[in-house]
């Protein structure tokens, strides 16, 4: 099928349409969009009058949302409209809220009055929020209700299948009483009622929570959907797995750019779209910031100078002990950030977290610092030195340098994170090329002062 996919994106605008359509119906939804994405607006126009207006509309959804907005602005609002309108109300949204001020005025004046209001209303929440991500498609029966009544209103609402595994019980004020399964309404004699099965304990969100706060609910809990409440436990909207994996995968994606020192712009930007002006962009605050800032290494060499001078084998083992130190943090930073960010822990437990994070890297330092020890013999046994000194008496200053940057590095990187975190911070920020270059600068510090405290020069 992949191959048939890559040979119809190659003949579509050699051939006419309809010729092509027969393979198209034999493909999954998001294959077709795979396939007319790259194509002129014509020709999707065109391709897509051969499927029900439904399945136009999930095949629009599956375009990148750069691709949904350049097909909005190519195309005449009365055609558009119908396909807006039939997108889930959080794709809806989405589009809506990536749209300018001209744009979104353009096509309101052709959406249904149910669709402008219900468009409007999800776009005031902020975008980070649960209600910024929310979608009003879900099916609410009231507890008064029989279960055959209420099936009779399920049918009317005609939610989506997917939505459609929870349904959420509500009094006249559409404030949440419970919810009911599929499972529960269709296993229940006809005349029971529905206060009588409904699940009373549910777990919810509000509107203006963090979105990552939502997320976590529905995989810490194993929701299909978590409903959406306002202040007034109204149920406003609901938030599928579907929505909390996006968000997951957009948050993970934000943490790794600020873990790399790379400045966030647009998540939905991919490498390749994404312009080399805007890369560099993005990452030349960062580098600059932390090669400013690594002048200090250069000053320390400086400072001991005269020491590297009497012992050029010194020069050699400077790389190794950075490189370890650098090492060491990030690994403990990437472990301390993963932590906070599932919760596992808190910058309250500081103490106790970087202590542990002490024990470790001692146990760490003792085995790299033996390597340590064993390389600088094995490699430098060869090596010119002073004669008041023996290589042994090296290899011993250079495994204890590296086993004290083991040690500093690993705390360095567990408390750094901690600390930003504790005065309100992003922890991914000060991770990984922060603390690289904090790293480097204490190893230089430890490395001369080890050598000349115990080598008294």
């Amino acid at each position: 099928m992949k191959k048939d996919l890559e040979t119809w994106i190659l003949s579509a605008e050699k051939q006419k349409v309809r010729e092509l359509i027969p393979l198209l119906q034999k493909m999954t939804l998001v294959e077709v969009s795979e396939a007319l994405e790259p194509l002129e607006e014509a020709t999707i126009l065109e391709a897509l009058d051969y499927f029900d207006l439904q399945s136009q509309s999930k095949i629009f959804s599956h375009f990148d949302i750069r691709r949904q907005l350049s097909f909005f602005q190519k195309v005449s609002k009365k055609r558009f409209a119908p396909l807006f309108e039939n997108l889930a109300s959080d794709d809806r949204c989405d589009l809506f809220q990536h749209m300018s001020q001209e744009e979104q005025a353009a096509i309101l004046p052709y959406l249904s009055k149910e669709a402008r209001e219900d468009v409007l209303k999800l776009s005031a929440y902020p975008p980070e929020t649960a209600g910024g991500i929310m979608s009003t498609d879900f099916a609410t029966v009231l507890a008064t209700m029989t279960v055959e009544s209420a099936l009779a209103k399920v049918r009317r609402d005609s939610p989506s299948k997917k939505m459609i595994y929870y349904i959420y019980v509500v009094d006249h004020r559409m404030k949440m009483v419970g919810f009911i399964s599929l499972k529960d309404l269709i296993l229940a004699a006809p005349n029971k009622l529905i206060q009588d099965i409904l699940h009373s304990q549910f777990i919810a969100t509000y509107v203006n929570e963090d979105r990552e706060i939502v997320a976590k609910k529905i995989e810490d809990h194993d929701l299909l959907a978590i409903p959406v409440l306002n202040h007034s436990g109204q149920l406003v909207g609901i938030v599928t797995q579907d929505d909390a994996i996006e968000v997951i995968r957009a948050e993970h994606t934000e943490d790794m750019e600020k873990f790399m020192g790379i400045m966030a712009e647009n998540a939905e930007q991919d490498y390749m779209v994404t312009s080399s002006w805007q890369h560099f962009r993005r990452r030349v605050v960062w580098i600059i910031s932390l090669a400013a800032v690594g002048i200090i290494s250069g000053m320390i060499i400086h400072r001991f100078e005269s020491t590297l001078e009497a012992l050029i084998i010194l020069a050699l083992y400077m790389p190794m002990v950075a490189d370890t130190g650098g090492n060491s943090g990030s690994q403990a930073a990437t472990v301390i950030v993963r932590a906070l960010a599932l919760g596992q822990i808190s910058p309250n437990q500081w103490f106790t977290i970087v202590f542990k994070e002490f024990k470790i890297s001692s146990l760490l330092a003792v085995c790299l610092g033996v390597l340590a020890f064993l390389k600088v013999l094995f490699l430098s046994w060869e090596t010119s030195i002073p004669e008041q000194y023996t290589l042994i008496q090296i290899a011993l200053v250079i495994s204890t340098a590296l086993s004290l940057q083991v040690i500093t590095a690993t705390c360095i990187g567990a408390g750094l994170p901690l600390l930003v975190k504790r005065f309100g911070g992003d922890p991914a920020v000060a991770a990984s090329p922060a603390i690289t270059t904090v790293v480097d600068i204490t190893g230089l510090l430890i490395y001369f002062t080890v050598t000349v405290s115990l080598l008294e020069l």
